[in-house]
């Protein structure tokens, strides 16, 4: 007995053998698609993935509904000699430009304009070949389409779709500009932290310069410019991660209070807390980035030559052996104890802020370690601190030409971020949040007198 055979599917055509061409093509033929090339050289395009086939632009594009365009905007002028062989089809346009307003239309825009009878969608092009070649991560699962043809988009689509990429309708063929510029930013999301990271190191560093360097060197006469490479480096990292820490959690602070005056959770965050919000991930590991490089300088400190020396000059000089102090004891170890759990915590945060360790967590499991051990985190870095400086403030010696140290000026944010956040746990005060957070809205006596005049 003979069964019927199922009918050929149609192929999809690509128009580029380069390296995304080649990569798209792959992806297509293991997601179960059949892949025709148009070549302007079908016998001599160099390497193709096994199973496709080759030939001129004007056969394949005969053979297939759906065409990849992979090739330069400067080459689209051969389009124009197969105007009867691309009409009706749909055109994927995956190209990219150099820079920002190359050209005064976007490319796709040019494309429907060379070829009016097809159907010409943009999409695909913030994919890079090795995101296509190896499937879809985390970081790339997204593609953006744009056309005016809402079947052309339905059929890019589904086609995306069965690579196992998550789909995004930015609407009609206007957009695709803006689809073009995507892959010219450069760490869009990360400017505002990299910015606050780099200003906060410059300030601390030269604030440290002159209380620490130079001051010695007017006032004492001492020469401890060496210093600047690990012990005023290892100064300026802990103060920038705790401070950088500090501002991950005083948004959500900031907006409670915001919710807690208006007395309502619909009426819009200000812009400016809205960006600040979104990149809270972001500031959140680079503050993590300079945890880490305090504890690999904090390692350096029994190695170092000036170290050593201090160590054998005070051996050779005390000839007799101080009395123990519990008091220095205790505060040491604490602050030692206290600096490690608070790493191990920020560890923590880092890793379940990975999108690959995120998607394994529930929303509460997330939001409880980025929300409650966060604080928790920055209550032990804050602590810390406090460890470090112990009754230093009580000395006259520590304001060095009437300056406050540096660790000083880095608790001011975490201290008020942790009192805010304690005065909103108060039971009166987290009740009226739950509440205003589950849709309770708090009624302007003014707003109810004048419904009553109206009504």
């Amino acid at each position: 007995m003979e069964f019927p055979t199922a009918p050929e599917q149609t192929p999809l055509c690509i128009f580029g053998t380069g390296d995304l061409g080649f990569s798209l093509g792959r992806r297509l033929l293991q997601s179960g698609y059949r892949v025709v090339y148009g070549s302007r050289r079908p016998h001599s395009c160099g390497p193709l993935p096994p199973g496709t086939q080759v030939m001129s632009h004007g056969a394949a594009a005969q053979s297939a509904n759906l065409v990849f365009i992979c090739i330069h905007r400067e080459n689209y002028g051969f389009l124009e000699t197969l105007l009867p062989e691309l009409r009706g089809k749909v055109l994927v346009d995956v190209s990219n430009n150099l820079k920002k307003n190359q050209y005064p239309e976007a490319n796709a825009e040019y494309l429907q304009r060379l070829v009016p009878g097809a159907h010409v969608v943009k999409g695909f092009n913030t994919l890079s070949a090795w995101a296509l070649q190896n499937g879809p991560s985390d970081a790339n699962r997204q593609v953006y389409l744009c056309g005016n043809s809402a079947e052309a988009k339905q059929t890019v689509a589904e086609t995306a779709t069965k690579l196992g990429f998550t789909v995004l309708d930015r609407g009609s063929l206007s957009a695709a500009r803006e689809l073009e510029d995507f892959p010219l930013q450069l760490f869009p999301e990360w400017r505002m932290p990299l910015r606050l990271a780099v200003g906060l190191t410059a300030f601390f560093f030269f604030y440290l310069l002159i209380r620490d360097v130079i001051y010695a060197y007017v006032e004492q006469q001492k020469d401890i410019s060496f210093r600047i490479m690990v012990s005023l480096a290892n100064k300026v990292f802990p103060i920038v991660s705790l401070i950088m820490l500090s501002l991950c959690y005083l948004p959500g602070v900031i907006a409670a209070l915001l919710q807690l005056y208006r007395g309502t959770k619909y009426k819009r965050f200000p812009d400016w807390l809205d960006r600040w919000m979104l990149c809270r991930k972001q500031l959140g590991l680079v503050a993590l980035a300079f945890a880490s490089l305090h504890v690999l300088y904090t390692l350096l400190i029994p190695i170092r030559y000036y170290v050593r020396y201090k160590v054998a000059a005070s051996t050779i000089s005390q000839n007799r052996t101080s009395e123990f102090d519990t008091a220095i004891a205790w505060r040491t170890d604490s602050y030692y104890s206290v600096g490690i759990l608070g790493f191990g915590l920020y560890l923590l945060l880092g890793i379940t802020s990975l999108p690959s360790v995120s998607n394994a967590l529930s929303w509460r499991e997330f939001s409880f370690i980025q929300s409650k051990l966060g604080y928790v985190t920055l209550l032990f870095c804050t602590l810390h601190t406090y460890l470090y400086g112990w009754n230093k403030f009580l000395r006259p010696s520590t304001y060095k030409w009437y300056t406050p140290p540096g660790y000083m000026l880095s608790l001011i944010v975490p201290t008020v971020v942790l009192v805010v956040k304690l005065l909103l746990l108060l039971p009166c005060v987290d009740r009226t949040l739950t509440r205003i957070r589950q849709g309770w809205e708090r009624t302007d006596p003014e707003d109810g007198c004048e419904k009553s005049l109206l009504a």
